[in-house]
């Protein structure tokens, strides 16, 4: 979008230092305009790097000191997806004081949209079958690396009740005010470019998808063993003897003899339990993060890239489609996906599509079963090479009037626009 000659603005992207999870806040100014947003407030239970009431209340008094009559205001607040990660500080009942115009959500959340009931049951029992049998199965070996991987995936997926009751303001529970709850992406095309007050400024929602082919690739692990050991009903419709779908099934006949061998020499039979929960728990962990909302914040030109925790098959939702390709091609913002797992950015985003001299931020914080694999080395390298600035909430580095850094607390990335 080009500017209308309305006059220079700024925006600053604050990223609080929660440990293993996501929390920003997005404040453009703008033709004497200012709007805020925040996206996502949770942390990871087993990544923390302060308790996240800690946070909650930093970024609230953060909110009262940058208004005039000291009240604490956000226009929007955007909860990505249900990962406890990034949902479980509005669980929080300070939240209870600030007053906030809207509240956005996946479709998935939608009470009223069948696919999305669906959807969310499917991801919610599984969530909850693989914690229960994780439990049975840690409390006669709670030395298992693989089960405590496993148990992690499914608590993480299983979200937070209280802080999505506060979210869609329902069981008593919400912030002041009344804010609107939207719905993204929504089913008419035209409402996933959500105008702002501030001139020249818009959000581009192109996330996750609601194709109905794609929406199969959102399913949850469909075996049914691990939901009969932990006493659960399979999910109507989704009953499977594998950890694949029927879309990813072909008949005996139809597999190469070079395959039937390298199958036979991977000795897949003796695959264990333990390593069939991580993998179920994997497959439901992607599931949800592929339910993210993915959104751009156009800022007169200056674009902003939030892709929540998308993984592949969200990604190439947005990279095969030209419009939301160019819209990501020019970020001079990206907030690393999925703490920087090596399913969470493409390689193709990285080599083909962002252009160099993008300001990038990691929210990251130490989970010792993944220090090895999060963030991934070779992802941040391929950034680095190509000029991109990384910003890590662990070890943020000050740069004179680009990156603000406050103790240990919260860094801010700062960008001018037309």
């Amino acid at each position: 979008m080009a500017g209308t000659g309305k006059g220079t603005g700024k925006v600053a992207v604050r990223m609080y230092n929660v440990g293993f999870g996501d929390a920003f806040l997005v404040t453009v100014e703008r033709a004497g305009t200012t709007w805020r947003m925040l996206v996502d407030c949770g942390v990871h239970a087993h990544g923390q790097a302060r308790p996240i009431r800690e946070v909650v209340q930093a970024i609230i008094a953060d909110l009262r000191a940058a208004s005039a009559g000291g009240s604490a205001y956000l226009d929007v607040v955007v909860a990505t997806h249900h990962h406890a990660d990034h949902i479980s500080g509005f669980a929080v009942d300070d939240w209870e004081e600030v007053e906030v115009g809207e509240v956005w959500v996946p479709f998935v959340e939608d009470p009223d949209d069948p696919d999305a009931v669906r959807l969310r049951r499917a991801h919610t029992l599984a969530a909850e079958s693989l914690e229960a049998t994780l439990s049975r199965f840690l409390a006669a070996d709670g030395d298992s690396p693989l089960l405590q991987a496993a148990q992690a995936f499914a608590v993480n997926s299983r979200g937070n009740a209280r802080a999505t009751d506060r979210l869609l303001g329902r069981n008593g529970l919400g912030f002041a005010g009344k804010p609107v709850v939207r719905f993204l992406p929504h089913l008419d095309p035209r409402e996933n470019v959500v105008a702002t007050p501030v001139p020249d400024t818009v959000v581009h929602v192109l996330g996750p998808s609601r194709d109905p082919k794609e929406l199969k690739r959102m399913d949850p692990p469909a075996a049914e063993h691990w939901l009969q050991l932990a006493g659960g009903p399979a999910v109507e419709g989704e009953r499977s003897s594998s950890l694949f779908g029927p879309a990813f099934v072909v008949a005996d006949g139809d597999v190469p003899e070079e395959l039937r061998e390298a199958v036979h020499r991977l000795r897949l039979d003796d695959v264990g339990l333990e390593e069939t929960l991580l993998a179920a728990s994997g497959v439901l962990e992607n599931a949800v993060n592929n339910t993210s909302v993915f959104f751009v914040l156009d800022v007169a030109g200056t674009r902003l890239l939030f892709p929540g925790d998308a993984q592949q098959g969200a990604w190439d939702h947005v990279l095969d489609d030209p419009v939301s390709r160019a819209l990501v091609t020019d970020a001079r913002f990206y907030k690393i996906g999925h703490h920087g797992s090596h399913n969470a950015t493409p390689r193709r985003f990285v080599e083909e599509v962002l252009q160099e001299g993008c300001e990038a931020m990691l929210p990251w914080g130490l989970v010792e079963r993944w220090q090895e694999t999060i963030p991934k080395a070779e992802l941040l390298a391929g950034l680095a090479e190509r000029h991109h600035r990384i910003t890590r909430a662990d070890a943020p580095v000050a740069v004179r009037g680009r990156v603000a850094v406050h103790g240990d607390l919260w860094s801010e990335v700062r960008l001018r626009t037309a």
